[in-house]
């Protein structure tokens, strides 16, 4: 495989200041992609992540974009588009969490999960579209979902729905399009080494670990590379599918 395999190639990842979003980005710059990424809040997380691109010597280009606000995920787009020219790859990564039990749960814990996960995903699917039609070589998209969509987590109604919503709008969008060479998939994780995963106390991590047949939580690097497979030419014949990251743990 070559190392510069994505020279040439412009790619937006959701969400990319920190964990799976950041291993995916910095990722495909080190394979030469050109590099989009949004922010929320974090300015300083994003400079930094900014630095790092570039210093793999890669293009890079960085905005504030809620991506549950339909007009600015537009907007963030035409930015990118402008800037390199096109826009190749999606990777659909913006998410958050706010878990509760349905009977405990608020109405903004609802909407904010959804809004951001699956509208985000929706609003940023739709803005790519028309300038990937317009490539030669078509495009892909990547949702980041998660096995909470395939198989549904206690205290996590909202987030389950979401991300198995992620998982109906990879296939219904990859029929849409896929007459245009973009492919469209997802990837359904399971639990990852991430800031997030290092909070959980040693009594739950065991608990956790023994329902993975491999034993083990997934690395970040792991995902940004099967990422990147799925972006990659060798992907090209596979579309509509949700590939499980998971070491096991939903069969």
């Amino acid at each position: 495989m070559s190392e510069k395999q994505f020279s040439g190639k412009s790619a937006i990842v959701t969400g990319a200041t920190r964990g799976i979003g950041k291993a995916i980005a910095l990722e495909l710059a080190k394979r030469g992609g050109q590099v989009a990424f949004n922010y929320s809040k974090s300015a300083d997380e994003a400079e930094k992540l900014k630095a790092e691109i570039e210093s793999l010597g890669a293009k890079c280009f960085a905005a504030q974009c809620d991506v549950a606000n339909t007009e600015a995920s537009a907007d963030f787009v035409k930015q990118v588009k402008d800037e390199f020219g096109t826009v190749d790859f999606l990777i659909n990564n913006a998410g958050i969490t706010r878990d509760q039990l349905i009977l405990r749960m608020k109405e903004d814990d609802w909407d904010a999960v959804v809004d951001t996960n699956l509208k985000g995903a929706w609003n940023f699917s739709k803005a790519v579209l028309r300038p990937m039609m317009k490539n030669e070589s078509g495009g892909a998209i990547l949702n980041i979902s998660s096995i909470s969509g395939v198989v549904g987590m206690l205290g996590q109604s909202n987030y389950s729905a979401s991300k198995a919503g992620m998982i109906g709008l990879t296939k219904a969008l990859a029929k849409e399009v896929a007459s245009r060479k973009i492919t469209v998939n997802a990837l359904a994780l399971g639990l990852i080494e991430t800031d997030m995963a290092s909070e959980m106390n040693d009594e739950y991590r065991a608990k956790i670990l023994e329902n993975i047949p491999l034993g083990r939580l997934g690395q970040v690097q792991e995902v940004a590379e099967i990422a990147c497979f799925m972006l990659s030419d060798s992907a090209r014949y596979i579309t509509g599918q949700v590939i499980q990251v998971d070491g096991g743990l939903a069969m």
